[in-house]
């Protein structure tokens, strides 16, 4: 059944719950406070169960035979051993702890340098507005993707699970809180990615069916936004055949893979765009059919980003049962852990719920509901779209030119056609240390830039350096470094040549 008796559960439990009185939902403290936590649990969840299989099955779906474990101790094993998996949930916790400390009204400055300053490690979007924020560009600019080729990469797809939890049943403030620290490290798809997950939580404190929320989510979004379509799209394949899930994601392989831009992995079957790995959480959803385990599975088994996409659909789907209804099958492992500490953060599953329901409260009153001694009175929100934005406007992938050269004698020669350019490149036996190669870019035999090639991995962007706005021809470069080493050669790797 696709209906969630969710609410009716809870209200045996905590009544009176839920009671719809035209536009506004009346619920109970405690019905709201399970819900949060259901979707902080959800969201750790799914992320603990796809972990094991992240990154290893890109462009191809996890077969039936590969069987999936739920062993003791699995959460607690990841946090003694492997905390970063749950970046997704403590890049959250981020920007939760700036809501606490410094208002709902806190400057975008305020997340901007707790965001670069954590000591965590980053990838992709996140890394390279980190990198942008410490040199000076802030967001919005960070984000954009002239200042960040990786714009519509997953990243505030997976980090965006605050702003939803923080507004129960209004997706039109989820948006609003989505805005500036979604532009931190995305822009168009990258961001829209996040608009719509918020969506997906806020709706469902306050729905029980998951295909109306999966439908009523994506009115947030511009319908032509290439997220949109391909929701859209992923709706429609479900409609068409509401039992296989693997026909809806070999129709988006077949349509919705084919984006390159990420300098990462270009060409190969490596995708870390919102876009497709938005698609299998929806797939997730609609072909779970609200039961818990069956929809964590789909997820993972769509693969790419196969622990951020089942904790995604995990979380809405905990959202809107409510932690108390989560099946008991996964509780021993979530209650083994859920005052410990989130590496990197002194934020547990329990305090992360409590600054949520309290962070909730605050929105519900400022968006006309009420709040009461046992009761919250939330003013539901009709979704409204978003502006539109693209990234890569006026600019398409040409070829991928592949350098492979060392700065052997200190500079790196080559030529490229085109508008606009992407070098990746690293260096080699990097170590995590303090050595910076101070790196002069020419370009046409004049002066373009200076980058500093870190071998810090927390701090050091993942490509050497990004234009997109030269005249459309025959171009030279020559990647020139004046301190070298011997021990920490410049190595550069591809180039992805653009055309206008």
């Amino acid at each position: 059944m696709r209906k969630i008796y969710a609410l009716l559960a809870t209200a045996i439990l905590l009544l009176p719950t839920a009671c719809v009185q035209g536009r506004s939902v009346k619920m109970t403290k405690d019905v709201l406070m399970d819900k949060i936590k259901g979707g902080w649990v959800g969201q750790t969840v799914g992320c603990t169960y796809g972990g094991p299989t992240e990154f290893k099955y890109t462009g191809r779906m996890i077969p039936d035979s590969v069987a999936i474990e739920w062993p003791e101790h699995r959460i607690k094993w990841y946090f003694d051993n492997a905390p970063g998996l749950y970046d997704d949930v403590y890049m959250d916790l981020t920007f939760v702890e700036v809501f606490d400390k410094k208002g709902l009204d806190a400057p975008i400055e305020d997340f901007a340098n707790a965001f670069a300053y954590a000591g965590y490690q980053l990838w992709h979007a996140n890394l390279q507005a980190r990198a942008n924020i410490l040199a000076g560009i802030m967001p919005p600019e960070s984000g954009h993707w002239k200042n960040n080729p990786h714009a519509d990469d997953i990243d505030f797809q997976i980090e965006a699970d605050y702003a939803g939890i923080m507004a129960p049943g209004m997706p039109n403030a989820a948006s609003y809180y989505c805005d500036g620290i979604g532009h931190m490290m995305n822009y168009g798809d990258g961001w829209y990615g996040g608009v719509y997950v918020a969506a997906l939580y806020a709706l469902a404190f306050v729905n029980d069916d998951v295909d109306f929320i999966v439908n009523e989510a994506l009115k947030v979004l511009p319908e032509k936004s290439r997220y949109h379509r391909c929701i859209a799209d992923v709706i429609k394949w479900h409609k068409e055949n509401p039992t296989d899930w693997k026909y809806a994601w070999q129709k988006a392989q077949d349509n919705y893979t084919d984006e390159t831009d990420c300098p990462s992995e270009p060409g190969g079957t490596f995708r870390i765009d919102a876009v497709i790995n938005g698609a299998y959480i929806v797939i997730g959803l609609l072909y779970g059919e609200g039961d818990f385990e069956r929809t964590i599975d789909i997820s993972t088994r769509c693969g790419q980003d196969s622990d951020c996409n089942p904790a995604s659909a995990a979380g809405v789907l905990g959202t809107m049962l409510g932690y108390s209804n989560i099946p008991e099958k996964w509780m021993p492992n979530v209650r083994e852990v859920e005052d410990l500490p989130f590496a990197y953060t002194d934020i547990s599953l329990n305090k992360a719920s409590e600054l949520s329901f309290k962070q909730a409260l605050q929105v519900i009153e400022k968006n006309g509901g009420k709040v009461g001694k046992k009761y919250v009175k939330i003013k539901v929100q009709e979704p409204q779209a978003v502006r539109y934005e693209q990234s890569f406007e006026g600019v398409s992938l040409k070829k991928i030119v592949t350098v492979d050269k060392h700065a052997v004698n200190n500079d790196v020669e080559f030529t490229f056609n085109g508008s606009g350019i992407v070098l990746s490149g690293r260096l080699r036996n990097r170590q995590d240390g303090d050595y910076k190669a101070i790196t002069d870019i020419t370009l046409d035999g004049k002066p373009f830039a200076t980058v500093e090639v870190g071998e810090n991995a927390y701090t050091s962007q993942d490509h050497i350096f990004h234009a997109y706005d030269l005249e459309d021809g025959e171009h030279s470069v020559t990647v020139h470094v004046r301190n070298p080493r011997k021990d920490k050669q410049l190595w550069v790797g591809r180039a992805l040549v653009y055309k206008k």
